[in-house]
């Protein structure tokens, strides 16, 4: 399997950053780790070693990025208007450079997919819920989607962009991402097991709110033994990744 690790300095973050790559050619997947973590989180964890036939068949290229979480969704006693201002750089890290850099390296004409398990869900479903002209869809596992957990209840505009069931709530029935959402492979799991309850919680939220605007998204909730853990989303991440790979495809040649 070829693997490359890019280092850059991100204007948006001021700051360098690391992108770990695997595989040469493929849908890529834009892959956020779990909370506060690294590039070389999902390697660690045995995740690129689960999808491994995927990424050397060429089915899938995966372009795995840092975090800087401790400074935005995990820094509970910091100022959380500063927070919030960290994470909206940091989206903007990932749309306005990440997003090109995939481009640049991958050659198969699709979109990269979002991929990530716990905090990691959290920022795939903000990318391609707030970019869906960008992304190709997301496999969300164990996420929380209200950014009000991370802040006591507090809201400011940043934080508000990057909670999902919070700006889909208001979204009018007739914007023109609805359209472009029921083109997409929007997957969002949770586990009804240990660690799982402000996930199921909000998952719920999401479905309620898909229902109501007519987003054909897939809410999927595993059993009551499936718990916020790697063994689980090792399950998750090879049942639901050649679903995606198959519906990606057939939006290439349509």
């Amino acid at each position: 399997m070829k693997r490359e690790l890019f280092t850059h300095r991100s204007s948006s973050l001021n700051r360098e950053m690391h992108i770990l790559i695997h595989g040469d050619k493929g849908l890529p997947l834009l892959v956020f780790p779990t909370q506060d973590s690294m590039c070389t989180n999902f390697e660690d964890f045995g995740m690129i070693d689960t999808i491994a036939d995927f990424i050397d068949s060429g089915q899938v290229q995966v372009f795995t990025v840092d975090t800087v979480d401790k400074e935005s969704w995990s820094d509970l006693y910091g100022d959380k208007a500063h927070r919030g201002y960290i994470q909206e750089q940091y989206y903007h890290y990932i749309v306005d450079e990440v997003v090109p850099f995939i481009r640049q390296r991958n050659d198969s004409g699709r979109m990269p997919v979002s991929v990530g398990c716990s905090l990691g869900a959290m920022h795939a479903g903000i990318v391609a819920l707030r970019r869906p002209d960008l992304f190709e869809g997301c496999i969300a596992m164990s996420g929380i989607y209200d950014a009000t957990c991370f802040t006591g209840g507090w809201m400011n505009s940043n934080w508000y962009d990057n909670s999902p069931v919070h700006f889909l709530q208001n979204m009018p029935i007739n914007h023109h991402y609805i359209s472009i959402y029921n083109q997409r492979s929007l997957i969002f799991c949770v586990g009804q097991g240990a660690w799982e309850a402000d996930g199921i919680r909000t998952q719920l939220l999401l479905a309620s709110i898909f229902k109501a605007k007519g987003i054909n998204a897939w809410c999927d909730f595993w059993g009551y033994d499936v718990n916020h853990d790697w063994p689980w989303w090792k399950k998750q991440i090879r049942y639901f990744l050649p679903k995606v790979i198959d519906r990606t495809m057939i939006n290439k040649q349509e």
